[in-house]
């Protein structure tokens, strides 16, 4: 239940109806979601890192309900590329490209560090292959030139750590803030302040 119908209302009611959906994961993806936040949070991550960690996985919770069956590996759902579209008119850019860059994270760490690729959840290492596999030697390079790079692979990081069950994190309204923070003012649009 949203409890406004700005960006932040939008997140919360997206949490609310889908953040139940395991998306082959251990945990569901609202567990996921606050783990990898509060892991950014406690590392010291700035707010736009923060919010990129919370919502990294949005573009899961925008294809609608889990069906409750296995990850097809084989299907790539670029769910990085929908959930930058959707969090960058809401968040910003700086929020947005580092979505946008996680899983092309997730291949340069495959590459570079075969053990990273050994520790993947079962369903990171299915959907490897259909995400675009290893990089070749051009795209490495390519992508740590990239000015979001550090960003990116910080993310992965907190991505792949944050599928612990059980584990303890902040509620969804202790980043509210940080999301209201960042809001985008939007054209015709009013934002309200206090102080």
């Amino acid at each position: 239940m949203a409890t406004d119908d700005g960006p932040v209302g939008e997140v919360l009611d997206l949490f609310a109806r889908q953040g139940g959906a395991h998306y082959g994961e251990v945990v569901d993806q609202r567990c996921h979601a606050l783990q990898c936040a509060t892991r950014a949070s406690d590392a010291g991550a700035g707010d736009s890192l923060v919010a990129a960690a919370l919502l990294h996985d949005i573009g899961h919770l925008l294809a609608g309900p889990d069906s409750g069956g296995a990850v097809d590996p084989a299907v790539d759902d670029h769910h990085e590329a929908s959930g930058a579209r959707w969090v960058a008119p809401r968040f910003g850019a700086t929020v947005a490209g580092a979505i946008a860059l996680h899983v092309l994270a997730k291949r340069y760490r495959c590459t570079v560090d075969p053990a990273y690729r050994a520790r993947l959840s079962l369903t990171s290492t299915a959907t490897l292959s259909a995400q675009g596999g290893l990089l070749g030697e051009v795209e490495q390079a390519r992508f740590v030139a990239h000015p979001g790079f550090a960003e990116a692979m910080a993310l992965r990081l907190w991505d792949e750590q944050a599928k612990v069950v059980d584990a303890v994190t902040p509620g969804i309204g202790e980043f509210v803030p940080i999301l209201a923070r960042l809001v985008v003012a939007r054209p015709g649009v009013a934002i309200l302040t206090t102080g």
